[in-house]
This record gives structure tokens, sequence and C-alpha cells, in this order.
């Protein structure tokens, strides 16, 4: 991950995080649900995470949660 990118990575992880709290999924049950251990998950999720995200994940991790992968990147304040 370019550490340019490092601010949208941080917003993306928060509202991957805010969504499926809001769902009351665990990130187990995510995990699960897209085929990756929890660790992963709970590293996708770490606000100050280094590692980036793959497409592929973030498409299964819409899809699990059920919404357009364009709301996980609202970023609006």
């Amino acid at each position: 991950m370019k550490q340019a990118h490092s601010e949208v990575y941080k917003k993306l992880r928060f509202n991957i995080t805010y969504t499926r709290k809001m769902q009351g999924m665990s990130q187990l049950q995510l995990a699960e649900k897209i085929g990756i251990s929890r660790t992963h998950m709970s590293n996708i999720e770490a606000p100050n995470g280094v590692g980036g995200l793959s497409l592929d994940v973030l498409i299964d991790i819409a899809a699990a949660l059920n919404v357009p992968i364009a709301k996980l990147f609202d970023f609006r304040d």
C-alpha cells in the first residue's frame, strides 16, 4: 500500500467495520461468508492496517454485507 493512499484505506476500513456492525454481524461471521480467516478480517478492519485490500475481497465483502461497493467508498464527513 502506498503511503499516499493511507487515508483512503483508513476510511474504507472504517466503513467496512461500521456497515458490518450495523448489520449485527461479527468479524467471524463476515469472514466465514467470504471465505477468509477471522484474523484476515481483523487485519482488513484494523484502523492502522499496513496492508492493502484486494479488489476481489472488497467485492466479496460488499456482496456479503448486501451493499453496493460504492457505499464502502462513501467518505462523506
